[in-house]
């Protein structure tokens, strides 16, 4: 079991973003998590990151509880959070947005196998190295928001809504990278909204309803249930 949340709840001051949430990743798998907007999909990435604090429950990682942890210790045990929106420093060149994900780590012959690791798997990145993230189209800005948190060497990539605002082509493009980098080892947390994005990436999916799981299972399963395509996909 490489990631278990048991009964996690988070509020927002007074207000309850996901109760008693309870999701079990193996080691190797790809897990989405699915859900209308406002559903508590996000909060849960967050609340794994340690960037918002549970109000009940536990997470443990690897067998190691990781509630109240700092963030920076939480990534140094192999999580990256890929965020909502790339969260990229639109000033910084290409290559330097890219190395921010190995600040913490000092195996320089090691960053440099990532770094070639990363641009293999985005060559496109590497033509645009030079360049400013913020001039890069929408699904550039997203490779390089995954290229980042590669460079963690994580052991679990979470990634919030990578399709968000990206044409189709891209988008099976962004499938094909996902499957690419989760049979290189790297198991993968996903917060989705596409349902055929999911269905080409998961085995297993938990959907969410008003900070709840309301079904869990086999993705193809449930993606084949027409409530719920039209309930939490649109």
């Amino acid at each position: 079991m490489l990631l278990r949340l048991t009964h996690v709840t988070v509020h927002y001051g007074t207000a309850e973003a996901v109760r008693d949430i309870s999701i079990v990743l193996e080691d190797g798998a790809v897990v989405s998590v699915i859900g209308a907007n406002g559903a508590g999909k996000s909060t849960i990435l967050k609340a794994i990151s340690g960037l918002i604090p549970l109000y009940s429950g536990g997470i443990e990682f690897s067998g190691k509880e990781i509630r109240d942890m700092p963030v920076h210790k939480i990534v140094g045990l192999g999580i990256a959070h890929v965020p909502e929106g790339r969260k990229l420093f639109p000033y910084m060149s290409v290559m330097a947005n890219i190395k921010l994900g190995a600040y913490l780590r000092k195996d320089r012959e090691g960053i440099a196998t990532d770094l070639e690791k990363v641009f293999r798997l985005f060559p496109r990145l590497n033509e645009r190295r030079n360049q400013r993230g913020g001039s890069l189209s929408g699904g550039e800005q997203q490779m390089l928001a995954i290229g980042r948190a590669l460079m963690a060497r994580p052991r679990l990539l979470m990634m919030d809504e990578p399709s968000l605002g990206l044409a189709p082509l891209v988008i099976n493009h962004l499938a094909d990278s996902i499957i690419e980098i989760n049979q290189s080892g790297i198991s993968v947390l996903l917060v989705e909204q596409n349902a055929g994005l999911v269905t080409k990436v998961s085995q297993k999916c938990y959907v969410i309803e008003v900070g709840k799981v309301v079904l869990e299972g086999n993705v193809k399963e449930l993606m084949a249930n027409d409530s719920v395509r039209r309930a939490f996909l649109g």
